[in-house]
């Protein structure tokens, strides 16, 4: 059936759209192919790197005492990787994961944890650590063993309010997040000339290397008239902290809602 005059085919919804992409190579492929399969053109800018940790040590620690935990928190899909690889090392398989609670930060996280053939008790319906703790029973925690695989740097919110609940809360550094080598020339000029439609950020770090590989200052203008989309809240306030202004903020943290916000600010815009 023929579109009626005026509509805008599904498959060219982001049609024209010039959008940078910021996150890290290898993880970058779904958004890019989203934003390509609308019709948009995908300017890379990998502003972070996943590396392994200075030392697997702790982690293959806690690997071989993964029975001990009632408790193990995902906050990242980098986590569940790293993890899930140092299993078999250690003789462990996702079975012996069977009597803890995991708890998987979002949708993407918790299909990660599936996909390795581990169950997720919780998912909360806030992708965040505000999420995680607003989905937990306090009392639950009190005198239990944690564990939290997590990059080097990352917010303490999490294993913090645990600690303060009581939990006996062990961070192990399952990976570590870099600013790339990356020459930032082309996008800059790209930026300045008013080409690019869109900045898309889908965490804090990707924000913060994001200016720091641009030279720094205000993040507003360095983007010039690009609009900034966030894939959620924490990332927002990273944006706004460093100078940006938020014109997207997807309403699920998921690269499908980044999209669909994507979508609809672009679909009420009058060029």
């Amino acid at each position: 059936m023929a579109n009626p005059a005026g509509a805008i085919a599904p498959d060219q919804l982001l049609a024209g759209r010039r959008i940078v992409v910021t996150r890290a190579r290898k993880q970058a492929g779904s958004l890019a192919q989203r934003i390509a399969a609308l019709g948009g053109e995908v300017i890379e800018f990998p502003t972070i790197e996943t590396l392994t940790p200075v030392s697997f040590a702790a982690l293959d620690n806690a690997v071989r005492e993964i029975e001990s935990y009632r408790w193990i928190f995902f906050t990242s899909v980098n986590g569940v990787k790293f993890f899930v690889d140092r299993l078999p090392l250690a003789g462990k398989s996702a079975t012996n994961l069977a009597n803890a609670k995991v708890v998987a930060v979002g949708s993407e996280t918790a299909k990660r944890l599936g996909d390795a053939g581990v169950a997720v008790t919780l998912t909360p319906s806030s992708f965040s650590a505000e999420g995680i703790l607003a989905a937990l029973n306090a009392a639950e925690l009190a005198g239990q063993r944690v564990l939290l695989p997590r990059a080097a740097q990352a917010r303490d919110l999490l294993p913090d309010t645990l600690r303060q609940w009581g939990a006996l809360v062990e961070v192990v550094e399952a990976y570590r997040t870099v600013a790339p080598v990356f020459d930032a020339s082309s996008i800059l000029r790209r930026l300045a000339s008013g080409e690019v439609d869109m900045v898309t950020f889908t965490s804090s770090s990707t924000v913060s290397n994001f200016v720091q590989l641009c030279g720094g200052g205000a993040l507003a203008a360095i983007v010039g008239r690009a609009a900034l989309a966030s894939i959620g809240p924490i990332t927002a306030q990273t944006i706004t902290e460093l100078g940006g202004q938020v014109t997207v903020l997807a309403q699920r943290s998921t690269i499908d809602g980044l999209i669909e916000a994507m979508i609809e600010y672009f679909s009420g815009k009058k060029d």
